[in-house]
């Protein structure tokens, strides 16, 4: 299961089918710079970037096959102390990264200082609706066991809020004392109480009603697909399928298939990819309404974002992959650079998974059983950039309303 390199063979990839995307990356930038003085209307922008939405598509179509059908083949060809060993050991890779980058993200915010200055040119948008922690860890867990495999592949599972009036009855007596409190003196002709005394008094009681409005937890759904779902479905499928031995051999083979139809079809859009991105750059850039905010607040954010993403992908991802296999990473990173690329084009790990597939696959020669496996997973549920960039911002939002942090919040965060 180890990966052999070829400085060779990726420095022939390179020059096949990285430098025609880098060229056309670069055309696609300057193209639309050069565009932008014309101010293109938003229909316009759309007809422009219409053959990179074409790609985001093809890509996007290809993504859950490919996810059922690696999951399903790659737990079924492992045996179950190699499917836990190996489990093990991307949960432990997934959790310390996204560790790391959460520390990266409040390191460089805090180095940074992008929320320094005044708040001229930031303002609100919409309204945010708070979400209990506990929901979002119900939601999670319930979008895990999807009711229905169907609905999961468009929609997903989503609480949400609504309000009803409750009302309730308060019972008080005519001084304001709860009934109950004081016991009204027994009827007696002696001590001068008269039978329409306590009719009075009980006349005298009064019945208030309270009405407020609560909030109240409600099922909901939200499109999109259900990856976490499908994700767990396949991975129980594929285990029992390898635990059925001869039994199991013709999905075994069904889904191999599929998924090597799959990657055929991958090797199709790539030809078109390099299209595609020069179209996706260009329209990303023309629909910048105004540039000039690049030198504000905002621009110093994205500009911390960046240089922590590239810290924490040029700086500890290679060091991690040297201290465990003690080889250069500069090679591996030469044969991801395709599907680095198709990502910075299409902001999608999810629509970068057929490219990521075929760059370590066939690229690199990465074991299939490990690609099929970790690949899906990681493109699901390990996301240090968002877990980076969420850390950065909300301490950015924290300095432009000059809030200061101490070190219990920062750590909360």
């Amino acid at each position: 299961m180890h990966t052999y390199v070829d400085l060779t063979e990726v420095g022939w990839g390179l020059t096949q089918t990285l430098l025609p995307q880098l060229f056309l990356l670069t055309l696609g930038v300057s193209l639309a710079f050069a565009l932008r003085p014309y101010q293109l209307t938003y229909r316009q922008i759309k007809y422009f970037s219409f053959p990179g939405e074409l790609l985001m598509r093809m890509l996007q179509m290809l993504v859950l096959p490919l996810i059922v059908s690696s999951l399903v083949t790659g737990m079924a060809s492992l045996d179950n102390k190699a499917t836990g060993r190996m489990g093990m050991r991307a949960a432990v890779y997934y959790m310390v990264t996204t560790v790391i980058a959460v520390f990266i993200g409040i390191l460089m915010v805090t180095i940074i200082h992008p929320g320094k200055g005044s708040k001229e040119g930031l303002h609100r948008e919409g309204r945010i609706e708070p979400i209990p922690t506990a929901d979002a860890f119900m939601d999670l867990v319930r979008n895990m066991f999807p009711p229905n495999l169907v609905e999961a592949c468009f929609k997903q599972f989503k609480t949400q809020y609504s309000t009803r009036v409750v009302t309730r009855t308060i019972v008080r007596t005519e001084n304001g004392s709860e009934p109950g409190t004081s016991m009204p003196p027994p009827f007696s002709v002696d001590n001068g109480t008269s039978l329409l005394e306590n009719v009075t008094r009980a006349l005298g009681t009064l019945h208030e009603v309270l009405s407020f409005e609560e909030t109240v937890p409600v099922p909901g759904s939200a499109n999109g697909i259900n990856a976490l779902g499908l994700v767990v479905f396949s991975v129980a499928f594929g285990l029992v399928i390898g635990g059925m031995k001869h039994k199991g051999r013709v999905l075994r083979d069904f889904f191999d298939s599929l998924n090597e139809a799959i990657m055929r079809l991958v090797g199709i859009i790539i030809w078109y990819a390099p299209v595609g991105i020069l179209f996706l750059i260009a329209g990303k850039i023309l629909e910048m309404e105004d540039m000039a905010v690049l030198g504000g607040q905002l621009g110093m954010y994205t500009l911390t974002v960046i240089v922590g993403l590239f810290l924490h992908a040029g700086g500890v991802l290679p060091l991690i992959y040297f201290l465990i296999t003690h080889r250069n990473p500069f090679p591996f990173i030469g044969g991801l650079l395709q599907a680095l690329i198709t990502a910075m084009g299409t902001s999608s790990s999810s629509a970068t998974l057929p490219i990521t597939f075929r760059c370590l696959e066939e690229g690199l020669g990465v074991d299939r059983r490990i690609t099929r496996f970790v690949l899906p997973v990681g493109a699901t549920v390990n996301m240090d950039g968002t877990a980076l960039y969420e850390a950065l911002a909300a301490i950015f939002i924290a300095q432009v309303n000059n809030y200061e942090l101490n070190l219990g919040q920062i750590t909360t965060i």
